[in-house]
């Protein structure tokens, strides 16, 4: 079994850090991604959210939210964690066709952007790639 980390141990990892929200919702949806962080040694903390104003009714679980706390410089690893697990989720559902987006680059005034998809730099050909012909208009 492969160790990882406890709550105790995220909690002394960031008893001085500065942490922000990265996920709030419902508390069984928090708790899994927490596990998740914390398995691979990602410290994060869970914490009530701020109170919310409500429909009045008590039926939309305004009051059953909490929030997933982490540090500014650990949301890359978290989100490439669960970028990872889901590509291997897609991969072993879609199968192998799958492709991958590159992430967005940023690009001077007047230059065509790389397309997403293959990377090719020149001009849309009726709104799609020039290459691999990715609908983008």
């Amino acid at each position: 079994m492969v160790p990882h980390m406890d709550r105790s141990a995220a909690e002394a990892a960031l008893a001085d850090a500065e942490l922000i929200a990265y996920r709030e919702g419902p508390i069984a949806a928090v708790k899994e991604f927490e596990r998740e962080c914390l398995a691979q040694e990602i410290p994060v903390l869970l914490a009530k959210g701020p109170p919310k104003a409500c429909c009045g009714g008590g039926g939309c679980g305004c009051g059953a939210k909490i929030q997933l706390l982490a540090r500014e410089e650990d949301i890359p690893r978290i989100e490439q964690h669960f970028r990872n697990q889901w590509l291997a989720h897609a991969k072993d559902t879609i199968g192998e066709d799958l492709v991958q987006l590159k992430a967005p680059v940023e690009v001077a005034e007047g230059e065509d952007p790389p397309c997403p998809a293959c990377g090719h730099v020149g001009p849309l050909k009726e709104g799609a790639c020039g290459d691999c012909g990715l609908q983008l208009e």
